[in-house]
């Protein structure tokens, strides 16, 4: 129980820092030749689009399955 509890809490402790890693180099101090430089992690756009897919696709699965 402790090593599935350990996998959760890293996975949920890499995706924060990913997202403030990338959330410091997008700031809108950096401008000019600084911003284009550093590029994110992690293209949010497309993440946030496949995250709403898998909900959707969720969502639409319970409904057939709660109707039978």
């Amino acid at each position: 129980m402790r090593v599935f509890l350990g996998m959760i809490l890293g996975a949920l402790l890499l995706g924060f820092g990913v997202y403030a890693y990338d959330s410091m180099q997008t700031s809108s101090v950096a401008n000019g030749e600084v911003a284009t430089a550093n590029r994110t992690i992690v293209n949010w756009d497309v993440a946030a689009t496949d995250w709403s897919a898998v909900k959707h696709r969720a969502q639409n699965d319970w409904i057939k399955l709660s109707s039978k």
